[in-house]
């Protein structure tokens, strides 16, 4: 087995993020309306991005890329 890489940190670090928001929200501690929850997927989604981008794996380049843009237009619209 493999030590984790800088790249795999990035990766692991980012999608940590992403289920550790999910969780709270599942579990009724953060509203998916919340800053926070909002601020750990647009984190956690650019950081999976990135290493998905080093990667070079499309699938998950998409994915997060996405799921960061959505997360930035919550972050967007919640400031109106």
């Amino acid at each position: 087995m493999n030590a984790m890489n800088f790249i795999d940190w990035i990766g692991f670090f980012g999608v940590f993020q992403i289920l550790l928001a999910y969780f709270l929200n599942v579990i009724g501690k953060m509203s998916n309306e919340h800053i926070a929850f909002i601020l750990l997927n647009l984190i956690g989604a650019s950081m999976a991005c990135l290493a998905s981008i080093f990667l070079n794996y499309w699938p998950f380049i998409i994915l997060e890329a996405v799921w960061a843009l959505v997360s930035l237009y919550s972050l967007l619209k919640l400031k109106q």
